[in-house]
């Protein structure tokens, strides 16, 4: 008989309770993961189990570490039972009242937003709300537990409303926690044993504790630790039930997976893998480090930050080392030789593998590519400015980017910078490159025709960390990165076709006083007014500085808030183009001088709107305004 010596009502966290909400509505077609979920939960109970065992001298007799699912269909109950670590008063309170992990704010808001889809509910144990789904299937759960710290232990009660109840228990507990679920009348299934083995079979087989059909009763998960197994006997079938064992994403299968082992001059295993998609994408929180770090087989940390750099968070898998002592601390990591060599190894590895898909099938490497390319550009940014220490990352990496090109109409089709290297024109000292919101606008700027009619490969930049990554990496294989839209291009030498084609026309004797008239009307809007040698058909374009960043750098910045000095920009005006030729005649009559500065005036203004920058729009209207009166003026009523 339970005796209750202290017993306490507290209220759910607010999101808990819009969460307990969703979850006992909305997601019956999955109910499968809450058991998948509370064993998981047990597992890591035990792990936390073990470790203490075997790092602390007053818990090395932890007896057997197991999990026993019991069902009683009489009673309508499913009992889940761990010998683990357990928890304390303020545990459970903490653990089973509250949202601690940032990202399940994010997944409440992906549930609310949409419909209950597998692909979100698979989201469930990711973003650490995992203990709630019991409720998908219970009306009400019972935890009692106690901790391996303490003698005696507590019993938390609710019926996923409002609130729950923490009470002490004063008959014996064993360590550990067990989890006491009334099935709704819909799910009493769940009790049954065929249900149970099914359910454990397919989503707990990886498990590396024995689980149990009741007390003493057979072991019904067949695990296996793979990652120690010789590649040669691992199914894919094996790997892909790993992947989603180690991730809680029961339908999914990841785009790739490395299996490493060395045994010199460090010791380790993993097995690591590539998930298809990259929630980051999706409007999610930034992604958490997915490897887990063993030491003989123990986990010393999950979502280990150490093993690999930022850039290649999105891996998920396991690495385990019996060089790895098993009382090592996060900060004992960071400047732990083994973890360093064990990261130089991975990071290889993973290199290694891409470089061959990316060569070997390209098909896979795009849907790699346009998941987390944008990630793997990060890589150039820490490499550059973070990390220099490690140049040869930054090498692997540029050899690894994509980009769409002047080649190509159809953005899908990129190409890499060994491709551009090996198409360069003859003298060609430069890789040139232009950024813009898209694949249409980059195309349409005027700063590109002077590269079509030479026939110059330009790579286009369309996504904004595009700017960031090529100005870390700055050259690659002595070719230096340039933006078209700089002043300084050095463009090869023309072949003697492109350099008659090229030859400054015969300007209009009024070219000079058009440039005068230019320079008054735009002030200190630009640094210089000069005559262009790029341009082929547009009256003008707009170019920065030697020194200056970027347009499209600029506009990210702007957009982000941030400060940065900017410089005033060149126009560059054609003497070829027919406005600018008519100008030069109207420029003989003094009288003319106020239209032609406000036709530099509009021309300014509409190489900035070609570039998606939004000059003062009363100024604009009110050009435009009148030269549209202006030529009105002109039309005669009269029907000829």
């Amino acid at each position: 008989m339970t005796t209750v010596t202290e017993r306490q009502e507290y209220t759910f966290q607010a999101e808990i309770k819009q969460l307990l909400h969703l979850l006992s509505h909305s997601l019956y077609q999955s109910r499968e993961i809450a058991v998948r979920e509370l064993i998981s939960n047990a597992s890591d109970a035990l792990d936390k189990m073990r470790y203490l065992s075997l790092t602390e001298e007053t818990q090395r007799d932890a007896g057997p570490l197991e999990i026993v699912v019991d069902g009683r269909e009489a009673e309508r109950e499913l009992v889940i039972r761990d010998t683990g670590v357990g928890m304390t008063h303020d545990e459970l309170v903490r653990n089973l009242g509250t949202i601690a992990h940032s990202g399940s704010v994010e997944f409440l808001k992906a549930m609310t937003a949409g419909a209950a889809s597998k692909s979100e509910v698979s989201l469930i144990g990711q973003f650490g709300v995992g203990f709630y789904s019991a409720f998908m299937i219970a009306d009400r759960v019972r935890v009692r537990s106690r901790s391996a710290r303490e003698e005696s232990g507590w019993e938390w009660e609710s019926d996923g409303t409002g609130s729950f109840t923490v009470t002490a228990v004063d008959d014996p507990l064993p360590r550990g926690t067990e989890v006491i679920l009334h099935l709704k009348e819909d799910a009493k299934e769940f009790a049954s044993a065929w249900r149970i083995k099914e359910i454990v079979r397919r989503f707990s087989s990886f498990i590396p504790h024995p689980i149990r059909l009741g007390a003493g009763g057979e072991v019904i998960n067949d695990q296996k630790p793979i990652w120690v197994e010789p590649k040669s006997q691992v199914s894919q079938e094996q790997y892909t039930r790993f992947y989603q064992h180690l991730t809680h994403h029961p339908d999914e299968t990841p785009l790739w997976h490395v299996h490493l082992a060395a045994d010199s001059p460090i010791q380790f295993r993993a097995v690591i893998y590539c998930p298809p998609t990259n929630l980051e994408r999706l409007g999610f929180a930034r992604l958490e480090h997915g490897l887990n770090l063993c030491a003989k087989r123990v986990l010393v940390q999950a979502e280990c930050r150490e093993i690999v750099p930022e850039y290649l968070r999105f891996l998920r898998g396991l690495v385990d080392s019996e060089d790895l002592p098993l009382n090592v601390s996060r900060e004992t990591l960071q400047d732990n030789s083994v973890i360093r060599k064990i990261r130089s190894a991975i990071v290889k590895g993973v290199f290694d593998l891409l470089e061959n898909l990316a060569q070997e099938k390209p098909d896979a490497y795009r849907t790699f590519y346009s998941q987390f390319g944008t990630i793997l550009k990060e890589g150039l940014i820490r490499t550059g400015f973070d990390e220099p220490q490690y140049p040869e990352h930054r090498d692997r990496i540029a050899k690894l980017l994509r980009f769409a090109s002047s080649r190509s109409a159809d953005p899908s089709t990129q190409v890499s910078l060994e491709d551009y290297i090996a198409r360069m024109a003859e003298g060609q000292k430069r890789i040139y490159y232009l950024g813009g919101p898209d694949h249409a606008s980059v195309a349409k700027s005027p700063n590109l025709e002077i590269f079509r009619r030479r026939g110059l490969e330009v790579l286009y930049l369309t996504d904004p960390i595009d700017e960031f990554a090529v100005t870390a990496l700055r050259t690659y294989q002595g070719k230096e990165l340039t933006s078209i839209d700089s002043a300084d291009l050095d463009l090869p030498q023309p072949d003697a076709t492109e350099q008659r084609a090229e030859e400054a026309p015969n300007k209009e004797s009024g070219f000079a006083r058009v440039l005068d008239l230019f320079r008054a009307a735009l002030g200190d809007r630009v640094k210089e007014v000069r005559e262009s040698r790029r341009l082929t058909d547009s009256p003008c374009c707009l170019v920065n500085a030697e020194g200056a960043l970027s347009t499209q750098m600029q506009r990210i910045l702007k957009l982000a808030n941030k400060e940065f000095p900017e410089a005033a920009r060149i126009l560059e005006v054609n003497p070829a183009a027919p406005l600018i030729r008519r100008l030069c005649h109207l420029s003989a009559n003094a009288e003319h001088e106020g239209f032609i500065k406000q036709c530099a005036l509009q021309l300014w203004s509409s190489a900035l709107i070609l570039e998606g920058i939004t000059p003062d729009p009363e100024d604009l209207v009110a050009r435009v305004q009148s030269f549209m009166s202006e030529a009105a003026e002109k039309r005669s009523p009269l029907i000829l």
